[in-house]
């Protein structure tokens, strides 16, 4: 099903047992944060909190939104991630070489279709504007925007759909990058040097950038804010795919562009690319350590306009889990069939939470000649934001990636590091702290695979000890009421 809002979805957790509300008085500055926290290191990642009693704000908390398996499926209308996978991987399937003209231009119409029926469509009057604060009336410290951790810079405002546009193209992104609040008018915008949102600023320089921030909203449109998608994939049209239905946009009130309708909260405002940049930070991250004080751009709030009932969402980061192991998990199973389209040979994939994603990557691929893990390393580090990988693990396609002391066991054993780890340089994380240069350091990748030969492994590969089938069955069938 797809929720026109934050406020359905909230009651369909709640349905379902997935929320907790707490009515008691609690404080932004630290103690939701640390409440948020211990919840979503719970197995399972523990429910959704809604505080209805913030101190300082009228507008209650949302956090741990989608922070449980069970959360981001119901939020992108799937039961398990791997569905939405499986929908790309229909969509992308192309004709077999023998496909006649027919066949492509069916397929072509199939894919406009879809576009089609998933672009955002304009509405004149909605949700998001029933109130509008223009003026003197801005001030962000109205909200209840939150401190997460003891040596932040102030407080920041995180689970952000931020809207700019190419002033070349016109197309529209949407991304989630952080914001520090400096005063009751100005955040800083900590949009990444190698994501759309800085690729936009540089192409407005020297002039105003208009910048518009959705906050709560419908929660596939909240996650769409957060995919690595190409360029030629707008956010809100992959919105509209997860969703089955278009996301419905009005135009801002004070600057040229249009936001989702169903927003709770929405900062419209520009960013002055002739400003100089300003330092943001300290910031507790999700890599569970403190990025540290970078020069970012201002962020000029000139309207706030939100609903009556708004509810303020914000998500916790910190050491994992956190809430945003699911978003990363539900990016990692709906790309796996673009990562498919370019290398086929690629079974599966797994990016530990453990590895802030990015970190550490394990790859299993159906080998077919010498060099290929190497391959597909190389190949990962050239695709996207896959650029950003810090190590990249492969391994054969027997292997449980899901089981880290399998992949352990087989890595440890099958490498011989002279031969089998190699070093590459490039671009790296923002976050990155253990970069030498900010934003740029080295890259390891690992063929854990079987070697052969032409490898440089002349001697005879052991086999794996496995118990024969016979003897596994008469097991199971005479030992079975022990247990065994």
């Amino acid at each position: 099903m797809a929720f026109r809002d934050l406020h359905e979805f909230i009651a369909a957790c709640e349905q379902r047992g997935w929320l907790k509300r707490i009515k008691a008085p609690v404080s932004p500055y630290l103690e939701i944060a640390e409440i948020t926290d211990r919840v979503s290191k719970m197995p399972g990642g523990g429910p959704a909190l809604l505080f209805e009693n913030v101190e300082g704000s009228r507008f209650p908390v949302l956090t741990n939104t989608l922070g449980s398996m069970e959360r981001i499926c119901l939020a992108l209308g799937v039961n398990h991630l791997d569905e939405i996978g499986q929908r790309i991987r229909d969509l992308l399937k192309l004709p077999t070489s023998g496909g006649g003209l027919l066949d492509k231009l069916g397929q072509g119409m199939k894919l406009l279709d879809v576009a089609r029926s998933t672009a955002p469509r304009v509405v004149n009057r909605a949700p998001c504007q029933e109130v509008v604060l223009t003026g003197d009336d801005v001030d962000l410290y109205k909200l209840p925007i939150l401190t997460t951790w003891p040596k932040d810079g102030g407080p920041f405002i995180t689970l952000t759909n931020v809207i700019t546009r190419d002033p070349v193209t016109g197309g529209r992104n949407i991304g989630m990058y952080r914001m520090q609040v400096y005063d009751r008018r100005t955040t800083g915008m900590h949009w990444h040097k190698h994501k759309d949102g800085q690729r936009h600023f540089d192409a407005y320089q020297g002039t105003r950038m208009p910048v518009a921030v959705a906050l709560g909203g419908d929660p596939a449109t909240i996650y769409s804010g957060s995919a690595p998608l190409p360029p030629v994939i707008p956010e809100l049209m992959f919105a509209g795919f997860l969703r089955g239905e278009p996301v419905e946009l009005v135009k801002c009130k004070t600057i040229d562009l249009e936001v989702p309708a169903h927003a709770d909260f929405i900062l419209e405002g520009y960013v002055d690319t002739a400003e100089p940049l300003r330092p943001e930070g300290l910031f507790g991250d999700h890599t569970g350590f403190y990025s540290p004080v970078d020069p970012y751009p201002v962020f000029h709030v000139t309207a706030i306009t939100h609903r009556r009932d708004a509810i303020y969402p914000a998500t916790v980061v910190g050491k994992p889990p956190q809430e945003d192991a699911y978003l990363g998990k539900a990016t990692e199973r709906i790309f796996l069939p673009l990562l498919q389209l370019f290398m086929p040979e690629i079974i599966d994939y797994n990016m530990p939470v453990e590895g802030g994603f990015h970190n550490c990557v394990l790859v299993k691929i159906k080998k077919r000649y010498p060099g290929h893990a190497r391959k597909v390393v190389h190949g990962l580090w050239g695709l996207g934001l896959m650029m950003l990988s810090k190590c990249i693990i492969v391994v054969d396609e027997h292997i449980d990636l899901n089981n880290y002391s399998e992949v352990f066991w087989y890595v440890s054993g099958n490498i011989d590091p002279k031969r089998d780890i190699f070093f590459a340089e490039g671009p790296v994380d923002d976050l990155d702290h253990a970069a030498p240069v900010w934003r740029y350091g080295s890259k390891m990748g690992i063929d854990a695979t079987r070697k052969w030969p032409e490898e440089g492994h002349p001697r005879p590969w052991p086999e794996e000890i496995e118990m024969s089938p016979e003897v596994k069955e008469r097991v199971t069938a005479r030992w079975k009421e022990y247990g065994f």
